[in-house]
C-alpha cells in the first residue's frame, strides 16, 4: 500500500475441496460457524489435517481457516520465491496484519460479519519443499529470544460464519 498506514484488508480468499496443497482463488467464499470454509476438504468440526486424523480422527478441528499475510508472500518473493495468493495453502490472504504477532485467542473480525478465532501458527511441513525447493527453510525462523518462529501463516477458527471477498476490511 502507498499510504503511510494500510487499513487492513483482504486481499484473496481462496478454497479446494481436495487436499492440494495449493487452493484456487475464488470472488467469495462462506465461512460456517464451527466448521470453517463450505467447500473446503479442512470443513469440518473434526480435523480433516491429514497428518492430525491419524492421531485422533475425533480431535476438535482447530484448523478450520487457514491465513497468510500478503506481507509474508512479498518476502518470500524477495528471497526467490515467488509465491500468490492461495499457493501456501491459505484460505485468506490478508494485508496490513502482522498474523504471526498475534496470540492464540485473537478473535479478527473479516468483512461486515465474520468472526474468527487465532489457534496458533501455521506448522511447516515438508510439503511446502515440494511446492517449492527450498522455501520450507524460509519458513522457519528464530525469534529474537531464541525461540523458533514458523512463517506459514496461522490457523483459526470460526465464531460466527457468513461470506468474505477480496477488498473486505478486517
Amino acid at each position: 500500500c502507498a499510504l503511510p498506514i494500510c487499513a487492513p484488508k483482504i486481499v484473496a480468499v481462496s478454497r479446494s475441496k481436495t487436499h492440494s496443497f495449493s487452493k484456487r482463488n475464488e470472488m467469495s467464499i462462506r465461512l460456517v460457524e464451527g466448521l470453517g470454509v463450505e467447500g473446503d476438504a479442512h470443513f469440518g468440526a473434526t480435523v480433516k489435517h491429514r497428518h492430525s486424523i491419524q492421531k485422533n480422527p475425533h480431535a476438535p478441528n482447530l484448523r478450520q481457516v487457514h491465513l497468510i499475510d500478503a506481507e509474508r508472500l512479498e518476502e518470500f518473493a524477495r528471497d526467490g520465491f515467488d509465491v500468490q495468493p492461495g499457493e501456501m495453502g491459505e484460505n485468506v490472504t490478508v494485508r496490513g496484519v502482522n498474523l504471526l504477532d498475534l496470540p492464540q485467542g485473537t478473535k479478527l473480525q473479516l468483512g461486515e460479519s465474520v468472526l474468527i478465532e487465532i489457534t496458533g501458527l501455521r506448522k511447516p511441513c515438508s510439503l511446502i519443499d515440494k511446492f517449492k525447493t527450498g522455501l520450507l527453510a524460509e519458513t522457519i525462523s528464530k525469534r529474537e529470544d531464541g525461540r523458533v518462529l514458523w512463517k506459514a501463516g496461522v490457523m483459526s477458527v470460526v465464531l460466527r460464519g457468513g461470506d468474505i471477498h477480496a477488498g473486505d476490511a478486517i
